[in-house]
């Protein structure tokens, strides 16, 4: 595609095209001539990546639009019926959210499967993400497609792809469905009309699977708490951020016994526009403003959110001083780890049997816990299909794995889905809340009495955006050779503290395991290097991991202190930010913006 002229480019996508807004779009920057947009938009594909697609909603080659999901459909049927034998009987669940096109591209994937008689089993309605790999368990599909942008901005819109074990697709399945859609372009069909609709390969099991779902979901609740929850006393005020999980929580509050919770009404039904919000992210500052409000007009004391999709959860809680504490992602993680450590043991299952994972970026605090208390930590790369694929490694090899997590918000509980669920993960905070509650301790106290047995820890990650490829690339270039006549010498200190272990995931590098020095992680696709550091004075530790994003044009950094001070770990964490931004990555120079 890259060597033919942008005409010629544009002429293949009118002749492919049969959406009259889409082609409109092409042939109206082909008579003002705007050959620079023609460019973004036509000269290289979407990369259809681990994640599936994700990006915004145009016309083009480069954007999200019904040819690109009819073409992406077509190469990943060719390519499952390359792979598994019986994927046409089996089939695959397709699911959407409410973002615009979101259900009608759904259809077009389910009519590209139709095409090629292969069985679809498509959800009716907006559902959230959980749903479809729940869905590819439960009838054993062979794959499973959801219809999502998850937490991006509202001109974004996604296609991700679960595999037969009902976890996001990893290597080599990524590549092979690339490849695949590079040889099915030409359009079979763009029927989405009634004929689809009545096809016998056609089925609907939303109602079954919503049933199923919610009995999965009953088994993390534990009955002798149930009781409690009947009669709780504490106010929650719930937010779906303008997606789709209101209605399932509060069927879920429902299920486990709760009483109702207060909705932030402005934000309670989907809504394409998130009118409330810039970014729909609980992540995001700001992005709970609505929510906060709420709760001090209803006297509440916690905040539960999810994010658009419903598989991302978040959550804040008024201390006795009124200050609200908005959790971070590893904080609750290291409670929710805690609290399923707690719960196995009263089940008098063996420790060393059980198991939890998390990604590399996130705390070490479970780690911790783990080497204290004696079961397996596993860290694996960022991402539910690493944090999934691990598990399923580890329940193979004769391990429980009820927990996993990524510090992005994300968590894994149970067996039936091997990905993050932010409706489990509401319900599990709901009845942490209620427990610690009875024993007249908060959420916050929990996690002090945490940090007083496994040590205190501290995160501070962010980014920058750096709109620039070649000046991301010189940064690292720049990281890996500090000395300019030797290969490959990192950063040997850091605001004072001595760099004891470098783990670089993009040249295969890990310093801590010779001889070979081979990191026992797999490589990553972008730039990825991680650097361990101690006070050569105190027990202070920090872990530092710097990264490119896949999806978005940032530099993040992953920053976490330990140890028994906690105004130390504090001052030691401000150092290292402000000599990672100055001297690292030379922010100023390199024109890198701050969010």
């Amino acid at each position: 595609m890259s060597s033919e002229s942008i005409d010629d480019l544009a002429k293949e996508w009118l002749r492919l095209d049969q959406n009259e807004s889409t082609r409109n779009e092409i042939q109206s920057l082909l008579q003002v001539r705007n050959t620079d947009e023609l460019e973004k938009r036509l000269r290289i594909r979407i990369e259809f990546g681990t994640a599936g697609l994700r990006g915004r909603m145009e016309a083009g080659f480069s954007r999200m639009n019904d040819l690109v999901i009819i073409q992406a459909s077509q190469g990943l049927c060719a390519y499952l019926l390359e792979m598994i034998p019986d994927a046409s009987e089996r089939g695959v669940v397709i699911g959407h959210d409410h973002r615009y096109h979101s259900e009608h591209w759904a259809q077009l994937t389910a009519a590209a499967f139709v095409t090629s008689n292969v069985k679809v089993h498509l959800l009716r309605g907006v559902v959230h993400t959980p749903m479809v790999p729940f869905g590819v368990k439960h009838v054993k599909a062979a794959c499973g497609v959801m219809i999502t942008a998850s937490h991006n901005p509202k001109q974004d819109n996604g296609y991700k792809v679960y595999w037969e074990n009902a976890v996001q697709i990893i290597e080599p399945h990524d590549k092979g469905i690339a490849a695949s859609i590079l040889r099915n372009l030409e359009p079979q069909t763009w029927n989405t009309g009634e004929a689809l609709l009545k096809s016998p390969l056609l089925d609907d099991p939303t109602k079954e699977l919503h049933v199923a779902y919610f009995a999965s979901l009953s088994k993390l609740c534990h009955s002798r708490f149930r009781s409690l929850n009947t009669t709780v006393d504490v106010k929650f005020v719930n937010t779906s951020m303008h997606g789709v999980s209101h209605n399932v929580v509060e069927k879920a509050f429902e299920a486990f016994g709760f009483p109702p919770f207060v909705p932030v009404k402005e934000q309670q039904q989907p809504d394409p526009e998130f009118p409330t919000v810039k970014f729909p992210n609980p992540e995001e500052h700001g992005a709970l403003d609505l929510a906060l409000s709420t709760a001090a007009e209803v006297g509440a004391t916690y905040v539960l959110a999810q994010d658009p999709d419903g598989d991302r959860f978040s959550a804040a809680e008024k201390g006795s001083d009124g200050r609200w504490t908005t959790f971070t992602g590893d904080q609750l993680g290291s409670v929710f780890a805690s609290r399923v450590l707690e719960l196995y043991r009263v089940s008098g299952k063996p420790i060393d049997k059980l198991a939890m994972v998390a990604s590399t970026v996130s705390s070490k605090m479970v780690e911790a816990m783990a080497a204290a208390e004696g079961f397996k930590f596993a860290e694996c790369l960022t991402g539910f299909k690493f944090i999934g694929n691990t598990g399923l490694s580890l329940v193979h090899n004769g391990f429980e794995v009820p927990f996993g997590y990524e510090e992005a918000i994300g968590f894994m509980f149970g067996d039936d889905i091997r990905d993050k669920d932010g409706v489990a993960a509401t319900m599990v905070f709901a009845e942490l809340v209620v427990s610690l509650r009875s024993q007249g301790k908060s959420v916050n106290s929990y996690l002090q009495d945490l940090y007083a047995k496994y040590g205190f820890f501290q995160t501070r990650n962010s980014y920058f955006i750096c709109r620039d490829p070649p000046t991301i690339d010189r940064i690292f270039a720049q990281l890996r050779s500090r000395c300019e006549s030797v290969s490959r010498v990192y950063p040997r200190s850091i605001s004072g503290l001595t760099i004891t272990t470098v783990r670089d995931l993009t040249v295969g590098y890990d310093s801590s395991n010779p001889p070979k020095f081979k990191p026992l992680l797999p490589l990553s696709s972008g730039h990825m290097i991680q650097f361990r550091a101690e006070s050569p004075v105190d027990s202070t530790k920090i872990f530092l991991t710097i990264r490119t994003s896949g999806t978005e044009p940032k530099i993040k950094y992953y920053l976490e202190g330990s140890g028994s001070d906690m105004s130390k770990v504090d001052n030691v964490l401000a150092g290292v930010v402000a000599e990672l931004g100055d001297q690292w990555l030379q922010a100023r120079l390199n024109h890198l913006e701050s969010p």
